[in-house]
């Protein structure tokens, strides 16, 4: 096996592989791949995802690792953010002093689930439909007929089963299976994860490929809220979609982390700008470009009056250094279309504000906020009540009055998982 680490956002290292390889780990499109300066030698670099994974044969895959430049407590602040409303309580995350982010991810459910278990497993109703040779709950006689043809055994009865077999079980026993077997865990986790399935007998695991059970937050299961929102993002950061539908085999879990920033954006801004009235959507879809309604825009967020009507835009871009152009020509677009005079650009870096002040129009300006996620969960949440106390203020003719500003979601938000999916 062949092991390759990188670290986001670093430059381009040479790596000795074989071109069999290399045409592997590129056709993955989890790295970047180009050829070196001599036969045999291969440029790699990431390709804006963090992780491990294991690609290609199972005889001799290659494990790629890269390290986030975002610290990892710092890392699973966002995430738990982008988790929410099922996400997990930030203060009950447990990652030690793993510094990647597979081990640490592996370290924080293993210690989460077992404290949502210290209490006992969390039991549930669950509707069944079996035959049974008596009678239990309710007969199903259209099954009975169709099934049976007139005989009266067995019978076929629908009944609510008070169960450990619920969704919530099934999740926890689903991650901790996936964890078991990814590449990277350390073996002192590896021991704590291997209890969890003692805890959660009887309960069902999961079919490969279908989708992953609906679970409904409540007083009653609050304290598998942290557990569930670390085994949601380990479950929906293993899958892959090859775009060119090549064959390779990917084992591991790798996370987008420009939409990790969008979503932390989204939920704390939206959060941070409640108190200050009016209406947040995220994902906004029912704007257009033109008026025949042929180019959709889908902002990140939108700041409206209770009416519904936008007054400030916003849109989170995990990239540092200069301005891209084409940021600025679509927050132009936004403001057109919308008829806004005020934008926002929140970047991931530590560069100061600045304002673009947009000539032949009426004051319309595009603002550059900056986040330093470096700095500690409670200085990031400054930093976002900072923000939306001035985009609040920017807001012509304010944005109502009170408090307790409705949040509506045009698109999915909370979406931390890769997209690939092989």
């Amino acid at each position: 096996m062949t092991v390759v680490g990188l670290d986001e956002g670093g430059p381009w290292t040479e790596h000795v592989i074989t071109a069999e390889r290399a045409a592997t780990l590129a056709a993955s499109g989890l790295i970047r791949v180009a050829p070196g300066p001599r036969p045999g030698l291969w440029k790699l670099r990431d390709n804006g995802l963090v992780g491990a994974a294991r690609i290609g044969p199972a005889s001799d895959p290659t494990e790629i690792r890269v390290r986030p430049k975002t610290p990892i407590d710092r890392l699973l602040h966002l995430l738990g953010y982008a988790q929410r409303p099922a996400g997990w309580r930030r203060d009950e995350v447990d990652a030690g002093e793993r510094t990647e982010l597979l081990p640490a991810l592996a370290h924080a459910f293993a210690r989460a689930a077992e404290r949502a278990l210290s209490q006992g497993v969390l039991l549930g109703y669950r509707e069944t439909e079996e035959a049974l040779p008596v009678v239990r709950g309710r007969i199903r006689v259209k099954d009975q007929i169709q099934r049976r043809h007139g005989f009266p055994m067995p019978v076929e009865v629908r009944y609510d089963d008070y169960t450990a077999d619920i969704p919530e079980n099934r999740l926890l026993l689903a991650a901790t299976h996936r964890l078991l077997r990814l590449p990277g865990v350390p073996s002192a986790t590896r021991r704590l994860l291997r209890h969890l399935p003692l805890r959660l007998d009887g309960v069902e695991r999961l079919t490969p490929g279908r989708a992953l059970p609906a679970w409904t937050p409540s007083r009653l299961n609050i304290r598998y809220h942290t557990a569930l929102g670390i085994a949601d993002l380990v479950l929906r950061g293993a899958s892959y979609e090859l775009d060119d539908g090549a064959t390779v085999r990917v084992d591991g879990l790798m996370l987008e982390m420009w939409r990790v920033f969008e979503d932390f954006v989204c939920a704390a801004l939206a959060e941070a700008l409640r108190p200050h009235g009016g209406t947040v959507r995220l994902q906004d879809g029912r704007h257009h470009l033109d008026r025949g309604h042929r180019v959709r825009l889908r902002p990140d967020l939108v700041l409206c009056t209770a009416e519904g009507r936008p007054l400030v835009v916003v849109d989170a871009k995990y990239k540092t250094g200069d301005t891209p152009q084409e940021d600025l020509y679509q927050m132009l677009a936004y403001c057109t279309a919308m008829r806004l005079h005020r934008a926002y650009l929140v970047y991931a870096s530590k560069t100061e504000a600045h304002t673009h002040v947009i000539t032949g129009t009426e004051d319309v300006r595009i603002v550059e906020a900056a986040l330093d996620l470096t700095a500690s969960p409670e200085g990031l949440r400054a930093q976002i009540a900072a923000l939306a106390r001035r985009i609040a203020a920017d807001a012509p003719g304010g944005t109502g009055t009170g408090t307790g500003g409705r949040v509506t979601t045009g698109g999915a938000v909370g979406r931390p998982a890769a997209t690939r999916r092989a």
